[in-house]
């Protein structure tokens, strides 16, 4: 079962396509953050999901928001999946124990892949936004970048 607004956000830590660990807690206090998980690496709708989001970044990454993008391709390809596609964002490898992060979120599909999901996580490391696509259907970006906007306003004196 899917993460529910208002819950916690399951803490992880994963590594990004350049081998450099990333901790979801890290951002607590400091930043929001959205967390999109993705089915693959180098698949059609994924591949112009995330060049849409490259090309309309500070809309998902700023001083007072982190990006991470999520799937459970290896750390290898999704480093070549970076660099083919221009993006700069980290693209964390879910690979082993596979899927342990997108099950631990509810988004793992018995396929062993990720679901199209985004979550907005708050400073305070609770999930404020949720969305779940099916998987052949791209998400509504700019509709996730308004609740962005609207869920992870800067703190105040930030």
């Amino acid at each position: 079962m899917a993460i529910a607004v208002g819950e916690p956000a399951p803490d992880f830590e994963l590594r990004d396509q350049h081998g450099q660990s990333v901790r979801l807690s890290s951002y607590r206090g400091e930043k929001a953050v959205v967390l999109m998980f993705y089915p693959y690496a180098f698949s059609r709708v994924c591949s112009g999901e995330l060049a849409q989001v490259r090309d309309s970044l500070p809309a998902f990454e700023s001083a007072d928001v982190q990006l991470l993008a999520v799937s459970c391709d290896p750390m290898f390809s999704l480093r070549v999946f970076a660099e083919q596609d221009g993006l700069t964002f980290p693209l964390l490898s879910d690979f082993w124990p596979h899927g342990a992060v997108a099950e631990a979120y509810g988004v793992l599909d018995p396929g062993g892949f990720a679901r199209r999901s985004t979550y907005v996580v708050d400073r305070d490391g609770i999930v404020r936004w949720a969305v779940h696509n099916e998987t052949p259907e791209a998400r509504d970006l700019e509709e996730q970048a308004r609740v962005v906007a609207r869920v992870t306003r800067p703190a105040p004196g930030g």
